[in-house]
């Protein structure tokens, strides 16, 4: 058993469960990769079937993959909720969300209405079972942190994204008459990206960046309040958007200012850390504190321009936040999680940390997604480098599917060949 800063490890859910949510949102981001190829420049037209499929490979595909990982893994440490049959759980969540996801974007490029409606039956049925578990065992829990709170405001803002989707769905599917579509598109947007990812990354931080990087605690009127404060402006301004969509342009100025407020309080504690050595997932928050930085002064500009190129920039930029702190998370959690759970078996030959990732590794990939951001930044204004990011998503995505597969090999052979301790007691 493992307990230090308030974590517990020992209800973690077995290894498979993270590391094959890993593995699905690995291979989706080398989809991701072969559809820029396809598309090309068009994924920036963010009206086009392109950049609609491309969004949804990335955010549903990819981002949620990675963060069911985590959640997995954080909910039972950081917040002490025990998920009763993890695997059976994970069973039931990722075999039909997978399936959904191919569904969805297959719908958005075939325009076939039954195709949306098994999506929606596919997506809404695992991710709705899911969110309801996790938040009804957060609600359960006796001691609350700022990050288990924050969890809770995420899992619910991820409920009101996928009930907005089966509106859009419904729609597209002919079902529905979409009569609130465009309003209803905006804030499944927003919900999305202010409310799901962010909140989600920013809850998660409460906790690991103090515990990883031996800083100074967050500012508890930060971490108890602002979590909050983002959801209640997306409820109300989803809300009053029904009736005057202007007021977004407002909010979204809030929200640009609290996260960007957000950002720079996480980069200085970062460089107010004990530990003065500085390793790849360091710079994956720094790159990906600095993107969010600048997709909130982007967006922001749009308010008062229409320059598309800003639009794009800004959508560019949260990507590039969002990936860089799960590929931090990712190279925290696979080494960590091989060497806990072969060492809790009782294996004295469990490879370190540093034997299952080289932290030499883990930088090599900071530089190809450092050059993937670059190139999609670059394509902007010179077309053809678009083949360039492409090719850079894949071999981003690539490296990270081989650390996987690479971390599962060290953990099998160690169960085959490995020697346990063996306790020997002569009692007389």
């Amino acid at each position: 058993m493992f307990s230090q800063n308030g974590l517990s490890l020992d209800q973690a859910p077995p290894i498979s469960v993270v590391f094959r949510f890993f593995f699905s949102g690995a291979l989706f981001g080398i989809l991701a990769g072969i559809l820029i190829l396809f598309f090309q420049t068009a994924i920036f037209d963010a009206q086009s079937s392109e950049a609609v499929t491309l969004t949804h490979t990335l955010t549903l595909g990819v981002m949620l993959s990675f963060m069911f990982a985590a959640l997995f893994q954080m909910l039972p440490v950081i917040a002490g909720v025990t998920l009763t049959s993890p695997v059976r759980k994970a069973n039931f969540l990722q075999y039909p969300f997978v399936l959904g996801v191919i569904t969805l974007l297959l719908a958005f490029n075939l325009s076939v209405p039954w195709l949306f409606g098994t999506a929606s039956l596919l997506l809404g049925g695992s991710i709705f079972y899911i969110c309801i578990i996790m938040i009804i065992n957060l609600i359960k829990l006796p001691n609350h942190s700022s990050s288990s709170k924050g969890m809770l405001t995420a899992l619910l803002s991820l409920g009101i994204v996928i009930l907005l989707a089966l509106y859009m769905t419904g729609t597209l599917g002919g079902v529905l008459e979409g009569n609130h579509y465009t309003q209803v598109k905006t804030a499944h947007y927003s919900f999305g990206l202010f409310g799901w990812i962010s909140l989600l990354i920013i809850s998660i931080s409460f906790q690991v960046i103090e515990m990883f990087y031996v800083t100074p605690p967050y500012p508890k009127l930060v971490s108890k309040y602002l979590p909050l404060i983002l959801l209640g402006l997306l409820i109300i301004t989803t809300v009053l958007g029904l009736f005057d969509p202007a007021v977004w342009t407002i909010s979204n100025t809030l929200f640009a200012l609290l996260l960007t407020g957000y950002a720079l309080l996480t980069l200085k504690r970062l460089t107010q850390r004990k530990r003065p050595l500085t390793d790849a997932t360091v710079w994956f928050w720094r790159m990906g504190l600095g993107s969010l930085i600048l997709s909130m002064l982007t967006m922001s500009i749009t308010i008062f321009t229409e320059l598309t190129i800003l639009k794009s920039l800004s959508y560019i930029f949260f990507a590039s936040f969002a990936l860089s702190i799960v590929f931090a998370m990712f190279y925290k959690i696979v080494p960590f999680l091989t060497w806990f759970h072969l060492n809790s078996q009782g294996y004295f030959t469990a490879p370190m940390m540093h034997e299952v990732i080289h932290p030499k590794t883990a930088m090599k990939h900071l530089y190809i997604h450092l050059a993937t951001i670059v190139m999609f930044v670059l394509s902007l204004f010179i077309s053809p480098l678009i083949f360039a990011a492409g090719a850079l998503d894949i071999l981003s995505f690539g490296w990270m599917t081989y650390q996987i597969i690479h971390a599962h090999k060290l953990y099998k052979h160690t169960q085959e060949t490995g020697e346990k301790f063996e306790m020997n007691m002569n009692v007389k």
